[in-house]
């Protein structure tokens, strides 16, 4: 081996070298000369200062430039160009921007709508109440009015069942019984009419037998005027035809005049007749009006038709005729129309 050949780990890092390629060119240092006429080097270094004095001093005069009316027709020239793109962009990015709001919208709107529906709900059994109410206060009220103008004492019921009883068809059952001084043969009435009588009581109820019943019978006056414009004065038996609704002649009475020959004008009023202390029925109670008179040729009689003044399929508060020194658990209505 030559001596001057390179030694192995020479030609080893020379080979590493050539595989790797060449080095990337290193910054050369700058040469000058200083004050003493020697040469000194000096790295190179980043941008001067000027650049950086020159980009503030544009960044100053563009700013002065915006706030000066020099620049406002190319302004206004860009902004009219880019206008209708901007329009443009705007139109076909509003559907996908507007997206969330749609489904927020939404479900906003359902949820109104469900609180609007539970308070038209609310609001509207409120109504119903409040009418069902003011109809019962109307009630009381027309019982206190008939017990002023019948002149009798009154013990005011609701009606809580409507059927048979016993042989009887026509039947209600209040909630007032021998505890507020209700008896048998009272009548009862409405602030309409005679409403019937009460069939048997217990200590908190009382079934009533209607007059529209073909098993009731009451006893009955004309007191209209005939065409002598005289009082007429007939009187009859009221009987019930048994049927309250879905027949020609549903809720009609009849009454059978004792005197056959007489005949009731269409409109006359008919009323209970008696001495105040009678049983089952206290007189002056009104029953109904003439509707028509018929005459049966076989038998010479005369019939008379009333229509009740009671509406007996939608009775719920009624009055029992008392006398005036009852002893009662509940109010009982004067013929003054005061509670006692």
């Amino acid at each position: 081996m030559s001596l001057l050949s390179p030694r192995p780990s020479e030609r080893l890092r020379k080979g590493l070298d050539q595989r790797k390629g060449p080095k990337p060119p290193s910054r050369t240092p700058r040469e000058r000369l200083n004050r003493r006429g020697s040469l000194e080097t000096k790295a190179v270094s980043g941008p001067k200062r000027s650049w950086l004095i020159a980009l503030i001093l544009c960044c100053a005069t563009l700013a002065t430039l915006d706030q000066t009316p020099v620049l406002e027709p190319a302004r206004t020239a860009v902004g009219e160009a880019l206008s209708p793109l901007e329009t443009g962009a705007a139109m076909i990015a509003r559907p996908l921007t507007g997206v969330p709001e749609w489904f927020d919208t939404r479900d906003d709107l359902r949820d109104r709508l469900a609180h609007l529906e539970a308070e038209n709900s609310r609001l509207r059994r409120q109504v119903e109440v409040t009418d069902y109410g003011r109809a019962k206060l109307a009630e009381y009220e027309s019982i206190t009015r008939a017990a002023e103008d019948l002149g009798y004492a009154l013990v005011p019921a609701r009606v809580t069942a409507h059927g048979p009883a016993q042989t009887f068809n026509r039947t209600v059952t209040i909630d007032a019984g021998s505890a507020a001084g209700i008896k048998s043969d009272m009548s009862v009435v409405t602030g309409d009419g005679l409403v019937g009588r009460v069939l048997r009581v217990t200590k908190t109820s009382a079934t009533v037998l209607l007059i529209v019943d073909a098993a009731s019978v009451v006893g009955g006056r004309v007191g209209g005027a005939d065409r002598g414009d005289k009082h007429s004065g007939q009187v009859g038996m009221v009987r019930g035809s048994g049927v309250v609704a879905g027949q020609a002649d549903s809720g009609l009475l009849s009454l059978d005049l004792v005197d056959q020959t007489a005949a009731p004008l269409k409109g006359e009023t008919v009323v209970t007749w008696g001495d105040g202390r009678a049983a089952p029925y206290v007189s002056g109670l009104p029953i109904g009006e003439v509707t028509d008179t018929f005459a049966s040729v076989r038998d010479s009689s005369r019939t008379v038709r009333i229509k009740p003044y009671v509406d007996f399929g939608s009775l719920d508060v009624v009055g029992v005729v008392v006398p005036g020194d009852t002893l009662s658990d509940r109010a009982v209505v004067t013929p003054e129309g005061e509670l006692r």
